[in-house]
Order: C-alpha cells, then sequence, then structure tokens
C-alpha cells in the first residue's frame, strides 16, 4: 500500500462561503468531532489517488478534517491488472451494464482475494484498535473480512450504483456480499442504490460534495482562463495578460506548462467558438461516442461557431481502469467516420496526468470558458462533472440518471435528458440552451446556488461527524 500526503487546510476556508449558522454548525461539528477522534486515526482506503471524483473528494475531506485536528490517513491499494480488470468488471454490474462480460466465479474471487490480503497485512500494521478505517468502492470491500478481529471500526462506502437493479446488479452484490455485511457501516450516494442485505439501521447516505477552493474550482478571472487555455494550446486564443499560475493541494505554486499535442483530432478551437464540453474518464458509461454522434446530428440545426470537445485523462495515468484506452480508441474511430466539415468541430482532448493539480487547473479553466457542460452518461453514481460546472455558473445538459437528477432540477438550474440513449432528444436541447442566450444565463445563475445550498463539504463532513459519532458512541446526535 501506499500512503498519500494529507494537507491540513483550515476549515475557516469552508466557512467564509456559508451563511452565518451554516458556518457555526460546522464549527461546533468540527470541535465535537476533534473530542470524540482524539487519540483515534480515521483511515481512507481507495483504488488510486488521481483521477475520478473518489480522490478528488477525498483530498478535499481529509484536508479539512486534518486542519480541525483530527488525524487523517489516505492509503491506496496495489493491485495487479488481474485484480483491476476483475474490480472494473464489477463496477460496470453494479451499473447493470455487462463491461467486458467476463464471469465473477471463483477464479475472480481467487484473484480478488488474493490481492487484498496482501494489502490487508499492510494496513493492519498500520491501523491500531479503535482507529476507523472507511474502504472505498468494490476495490477495497474484500479488506473488511480481513480486518474484521483487527479492532477498528470498518466502514465500507460505495460511490456507485443504479436507481433500478438487474440480473447484472444482482451478480455484482452476490459477490461482494461476503464482505459488506460485515461492516460495521456502509455509506451509499442515494438511497436506492442500497442492496436489500444491507441493514437500514447501519447503511447512511451520503451524497458526494465540491471543494470550491481547489485547483478544480478556485475562481479563475477571464484572462487567466485565457492564458491557461492559450499556453496548453486548447483554444487559439491571442496572448492574455492572464496569470498562469495556480495552487497546488500541497500549499506550493504550479504554473501551466506549454503543451501540444493535448488535441487528439479536431485541432486548436477557434478563439470565438462556443464550445460544448463533456470531461470525464474514458469510460463506456460516459458515453463519449454518443455525445459525439448526438451533437453531430443536429449540427445543421446548431450555429456554425458552436463546437464540441470531450476531454478525459491521459489513459496511461489512470491506472486502476483498464477500459480506458479501448474507449479512447473507439471515440477516435468514431471521429475518423465523420464528413470533414464535422471534424472541424469536434474535438478530443487527453490531458496530462503527470501533474494531478495542473490538470484539474486546465479542468477548471474548460469548464470556465464553456458555453454548456454536458454530461450525457448512461448511468452515473453522482457525477462530480455535474456539480463542478453548475458552481461555476455553466448551464449544463444532462441525462436524469443516479444522482445528476438530485443535483439537477430541470429547466431551473440545468437540463435533463430523460432518456440518455435518445441521440435526438440530446440533440434539441443543445440547440435549445446554445440558441437562447437568456435561457444559459438563468440556468447557470440557479445552479451556482444549488451547489452552495445541497453540495458544498460542510453537509459532506458534518454527516461524516453523525456517523463516526453513532460508531464510537452507539447514540444518535
Amino acid at each position: 500500500m501506499r500512503e498519500v500526503e494529507v494537507g491540513a487546510v483550515p476549515i475557516d476556508r469552508l466557512a467564509s462561503l456559508l451563511d452565518p449558522s451554516r458556518a457555526a454548525r460546522l464549527a461546533d461539528n468540527a470541535a465535537r468531532a476533534r473530542v470524540l477522534l482524539d487519540g483515534r486515526a480515521v483511515w481512507n482506503v481507495n483504488a488510486t489517488a488521481t483521477g475520478g471524483g473518489v480522490a478528488e473528494m477525498l483530498q478535499a475531506l481529509l484536508d479539512y478534517a486534518h486542519g480541525v485536528g483530527v488525524d487523517t490517513r489516505w492509503l491506496v491499494l496495489d493491485g495487479t491488472p488481474e485484480f483491476f480488470a476483475v474490480t472494473k468488471r464489477i463496477h460496470n454490474l453494479l451499473h447493470g451494464e455487462p463491461g467486458d462480460g467476463g464471469p465473477l466465479g471463483e477464479d475472480e474471487r481467487r484473484v480478488y482475494e488474493d490481492v487484498l490480503r496482501s494489502n490487508a497485512g499492510d494496513l493492519a500494521a498500520r491501523v491500531h484498535p479503535g482507529d476507523i478505517v472507511i474502504l472505498h468502492d468494490p476495490q477495497t470491500a474484500g479488506l473488511v473480512s480481513a480486518l474484521r478481529d483487527h479492532g477498528a471500526q470498518l466502514v465500507w462506502r460505495c460511490h456507485v450504483g443504479r436507481d433500478t437493479p438487474n440480473e447484472r446488479t444482482d451478480l455484482a452484490w452476490d459477490f461482494l456480499r461476503p464482505y459488506v455485511v460485515e461492516a460495521a457501516a456502509a455509506i451509499f450516494s442515494r438511497t436506492v442504490y442500497r442492496p436489500g442485505f444491507v441493514d437500514p439501521a447501519r447503511s447512511w447516505v451520503i451524497a458526494p460534495s465540491l471543494d470550491p477552493f481547489s485547483a478544480k474550482n478556485a475562481p479563475l478571472s477571464a484572462d487567466d482562463v485565457a492564458a491557461a487555455l492559450q499556453r496548453a494550446r486548447l483554444v487559439d486564443l491571442p496572448t492574455p495578460d492572464g496569470d498562469l499560475g495556480f495552487h497546488r493541494r500541497d500549499g506550493s505554486s504550479g504554473a501551466v506548462r506549454r503543451h501540444e499535442g493535448l488535441l487528439l483530432t479536431g485541432g486548436i478551437v477557434p478563439r470565438d467558438a462556443r464550445l460544448v464540453l463533456q470531461v470525464s474518464r474514458w469510460d463506456r458509461l460516459k458515453d463519449m461516442v454518443g455525445v459525439m454522434r448526438g451533437f453531430v446530428g443536429c449540427l445543421d440545426r446548431l450555429d456554425d461557431d458552436v463546437h464540441l470537445m470531450l476531454v478525459g485523462p491521459d489513459v496511461s495515468g489512470v491506472t486502476d481502469d483498464p477500459e480506458g484506452a479501448e474507449v479512447l480508441a473507439e471515440c477516435r474511430q468514431a471521429w475518423a467516420d465523420l464528413e470533414p466539415a464535422a471534424q472541424a468541430r469536434v474535438h478530443l482532448c487527453s490531458l496530462p496526468m503527470d501533474d494531478v493539480d495542473e490538470n484539474a487547473h486546465l479542468v477548471n479553466a474548460l469548464q470556465r470558458h464553456a458555453a454548456v457542460v454536458v454530461q450525457k452518461s448512461l448511468v452515473e453514481g453522482f457525477g462530480l462533472t455535474v456539480t463542478e460546472p453548475m458552481w461555476k455558473g455553466r448551464p449544463v445538459v444532462a441525462s436524469r440518471v443516479g444522482g445528476i437528477q438530485d443535483q439537477v432540477v430541470h429547466g431551473e438550474c440545468g437540463l435533463l435528458l430523460d432518456d440518455p440513449t435518445d441521440l435526438v432528444g440530446f440533440g434539441d436541447l443543445l440547440v435549445s440552451v446554445t440558441s437562447d442566450a437568456g435561457l444559459a444565463e438563468r440556468l447557470g445563475a440557479a445552479a451556482t446556488e444549488r451547489v452552495r445550498e445541497r453540495f458544498l463539504g460542510d453537509r459532506h463532513l458534518i454527516q461524516y461527524a453523525e456517523l463516526f459519532r453513532r460508531l464510537l458512541t452507539g447514540q444518535a446526535d
């Protein structure tokens, strides 16, 4: 296992965005958690320190917890390609999708348990009785059994799920059930994601949250946005006066490097183009190819200055997702099959992962530059890639699936596509929001307030404090 460094961020920074009553409640809960957890460590274990919403949330939440005096630790699994192939299969099945179509039998269980057994020894050597261990997603569930007699409070958190179970979700839950049932508590992003075998009395619903001060979400001026996108050769902007700098999560400073070749297709985006943007991992459930086809299908109804950019990480920098390279290749082939006029308006972008803070800063700049941000997922556990542009006041077009429908109120703070496979309907929504500046502005303004009300970290941290109090005292707040 590899330990990820956890910083310390004052809780007052987050409180500065809250009204006085919310700020006071956050401070009170922080003080009580510090007393309750004195002498204990809170460990978080997941599959990767970079790439994806879980890692991004952990970076922010653990820094805030550490900032109020809670001993927070973060460990990342050591895994093999075979292990991650199995856990990616489970991930897809929990979404009700076939994934690679492979089995989940005794051979796969053996691969899964062998890797986790070796990790469990390392974890047990670090964790003390009385500590709290939060295990994230299918990759870590098997650690519950391995540590059940160690004296720590074991919590399993599942960030994925499907609104309507099917035979595929049942297959995945059958695989995970022996481990999950032994956890002291289980956390889900939505109530409907909880499988029937988990006792409601020990299950918690905690939606993800956004850190408005991270490199991905920190305020940027228009000049700073332009400077970043021009420097990275993503948008053909004139040399601006903006600042190329950004703040890293460890407190140091960085600057956007000059990049060539981040745009894999379509060439650099023209300076006067209005950008429709989707940012996600190269994952079939995000339906990047479907976004491209839906966009191209309505080109004759879109203004000539509207372009599409599909953005994902450099696939070599995401070690726990073996599908990434395949999906990116599928997107490149789908682009190659387009007519030349359409190719010029569709841009595939692969952002570097060797500097995760620069990556986040570039995503921030792209989201702020975009005219519309889309997330046309086929299924979605929650979708921080929806929360992020909403916080930045961008109009969002997204699928009415999973946690997205908890974030977006259709027609008030975004537009929802009822059927994520409906490419014509997707095109209709794009046309409506790109052709009506007033609508786009209203949706964006309401989106910011929606996130402020429901999806900032204070709510998330308070829910964790309440869970820990229940685990350690057996009493509700």
